[in-house]
């Protein structure tokens, strides 16, 4: 008996310009219109996908990186994806919603005020996807901090969320019509936090809650992994999709649960995925074959995309010569240069057109070279790391456009059910009970 799978859609551009420099832009919805989005959502219910995680970056970036990011709409403009959620939850039933928050943007009574709220308006299907980022700072009248620190000020945000949530202690929420009365304050815990990042003062004006939203982290640095371990219900996961790395990055993760005494089972770790589902054996064998001599317009177009994440014009440099690692700033995330650096060392290994045409080529799922293949070959990859990596499951990524995600979905999902990896249908229970019913 295959191990069935959790799956949930990385919304990857953001509420941001879905299409835009695809096809599928010429279906010509409007991006900054719900509709959009909620036929989307309302596909991937339908195909039991279990939440929707919405990206989110605060910033364009510094003025010298400002075209860099909105040239090709890589890294904005972008929409508060918060304000999103409400139409989402409108349209559907059952699929769990969780947009990208960040520490530096929303103080905590602010967030867990907002949180609560949404949370009761779609019957405990909101989360959030909790994120780090501090180059968005000086927005926000802060200075930037250290990639530690900026995980140190998130775990004591979470907890104060956390304390907020718990505030109104049991049996203070009476809301009995015949006696008028509606709460006992002398229940309610008007706690004060001091700490190293946030002076905040309790209770919080909004209902209790019957269980905690839940939290979603990404990150695979150790403090990313200590965060996840102490706080978080989902790990949004990258790494290679191998059984030895899944079973030592799951390994990591349950490791820190178990240090901060919580059980493996109370985090689901979910890995990016996004394989190129095709018809057929032939296309996959065309597909792959094509793209093992990229162009040099096919490896500036890598650039881009690489350039956007990186916050650094990687598409001025010399193809020929290697990446001198100085033309990232400070801020940059090590995890975003490791992962441009794919297979190689250091940029001294090989001049940045080879980084980018290993970028470039796609190779088979079937022999483990790439993620290219047929609806049952993808199949067989996903029970085989349930089998074999004990895997809870993925997380797939890309726009959230109507026409990309049934593009992705349309062949899988029938495969996928038919051999018992995915579920038939959501139950109605709210997103924390899809995620921890198996």
């Amino acid at each position: 008996m295959p191990k069935m799978q959790h799956f949930g859609w990385f919304f990857s551009r953001g509420f941001g310009p879905q299409g835009w420099g695809r096809d599928y832009q010429r279906w010509n919805y409007d991006w900054t219109s719900p509709g959009l989005y909620q036929q989307s959502a309302q596909a991937l219910e339908q195909a039991g996908i279990e939440l929707v995680i919405v990206e989110d970056a605060l910033s364009l970036g510094n003025p010298s990186t400002l075209d860099l990011r909105v040239r090709e709409a890589y890294g904005g403009p972008k929409l508060d994806p918060l304000l999103l959620a409400p139409y989402l939850f409108a349209a559907t039933s059952r699929i769990g919603i969780t947009p990208t928050i960040n520490p530096i943007a929303t103080p905590p009574y602010t967030a867990a005020r907002q949180v609560a709220s949404l949370a009761h308006l779609s019957d405990q299907r909101f989360g959030i996807n909790v994120v780090t980022d501090v180059g968005s700072s000086r927005h926000f009248g802060q200075q930037p901090i250290s990639h530690d620190a900026a995980y140190d000020r998130a775990s004591e945000w979470t907890d104060v969320l956390r304390q907020l949530w718990h505030s109104w202690g049991e049996g203070a929420l009476i809301a009995d019509p015949e006696s008028g009365r509606f709460a006992d304050g002398e229940l309610m815990n008007a706690f004060h936090h001091s700490g190293a990042y946030f002076d905040v003062t309790g209770p919080l004006n909004a209902l209790p809650l019957p269980t905690d939203p839940v939290v979603v982290s990404p990150g695979s640095s150790p403090r990313g992994i200590e965060y996840a371990g102490t706080h978080s219900d989902v790990q949004l996961a990258a790494a290679p999709l191998t059984v030895e790395s899944i079973r030592a990055y799951r390994a990591k993760v349950h490791d820190a649960a178990l240090l901060h005494g919580r059980k493996p089972d109370d985090i689901r770790i979910l890995f990016v995925f996004q394989p190129e589902v095709v018809a057929s054996v032939d296309d996959a064998e065309r597909i792959v074959a094509a793209s093992r001599t990229p162009s040099d317009d096919v490896l500036r177009k890598v650039a881009a995309a690489q350039s956007s994440d990186l916050e650094t014009d990687l598409t001025t440099l010399d193809l020929d010569s290697p990446l001198d690692p100085a033309v990232f700033a400070d801020h940059v995330s090590q995890g975003s240069i490791k992962r441009l650096l794919g297979r190689f060392d250091s940029f001294a290994d090989a001049p940045l057109r080879d980084i980018l045409a290993a970028k470039a080529r796609k190779g088979r799922i079937s022999d483990g070279t790439g993620f290219v293949g047929t609806a049952e070959e993808v199949a067989d990859f996903v029970e085989m790391l349930g089998d074999e990596a004990d895997n809870d499951g993925f997380i797939l990524n890309g726009d959230l456009h109507p026409v990309g995600v049934h593009a992705q979905l349309a062949g899988l999902v029938p495969t996928l059910r038919r051999r018992g990896l995915l579920r038939d249908h959501l139950s109605d229970g709210g997103l924390r009970e899809n995620l921890f019913d198996f």
